[in-house]
């Protein structure tokens, strides 16, 4: 399973021990308005991190946790993650943060860093993003991260709001470049996670 690394954040795939930082954002209602309306669980966010896990193992790729460097908390969580279970749609990237990090712009950090992952790494020819039409914030992040907007389609049931980026759009995107430029030497040998358990 892969670890990644931003200036400010590190992104560990999902682990039983991420659970109460997991179910503390999830819980929140701000933090799930455009995620489904409703507080999560911890028997959900359990069964979550159990899907993760299965994902990971088969696929390679999921949901990381986000961890703030310097503090070690655990303030959000994003995802490489397939649409359908045929892989004939791109592959997915998502993001969400708990709520007192919002507008530091550590969304757009790890979206950049999720989508040099899912092109540099796994080769895929595209990834899409979708939101609730109402999540303004989440559709700035897609558009800084150089996505163009597709359209209005369904989402389980209601409708939600579309991007979608290619590898050459990619390729091109300001959004790449400042990635590259925030890459974080990861050195052979380094120790696991650097966290605190949350």
């Amino acid at each position: 399973m892969t670890i990644l690394l931003t200036p400010r954040l590190q992104l560990v795939p999902f682990q039983d021990e991420h659970l109460t930082g997991l179910n503390a954002m999830n819980s929140d209602i701000d933090v799930m308005r455009h995620l489904g309306g409703r507080a999560e669980s911890l028997a959900e966010t359990q069964a979550g991190i159990d899907r993760v896990k299965a994902r990971w193992q088969q696929w390679g790729y999921s949901w990381w946790s986000f961890f703030e460097r310097s503090s070690g908390e655990l303030v959000g969580a994003g995802c490489i993650q397939r649409l359908d279970p045929e892989h004939t749609a791109p592959l997915e990237i998502g993001w969400r943060l708990r709520q007192d990090r919002w507008g530091q712009g550590l969304a757009s950090e790890a979206a950049r860093r999720m989508a040099r992952f899912a092109f540099d790494q796994l080769s895929t020819p595209s990834i899409v993003a979708v939101c609730a039409k109402g999540n303004l914030d989440s559709a700035q992040v897609m558009q800084r991260l150089g996505m163009r907007f597709r359209g209005i389609e369904p989402w389980r049931g209601e409708d939600a709001v579309y991007y979608e980026m290619t590898a050459q759009e990619w390729a091109r995107s300001p959004a790449r470049a400042k990635a590259m430029e925030e890459v974080v030497p990861e050195e052979p040998g380094e120790p696991g996670p650097t966290h605190r358990p949350a």
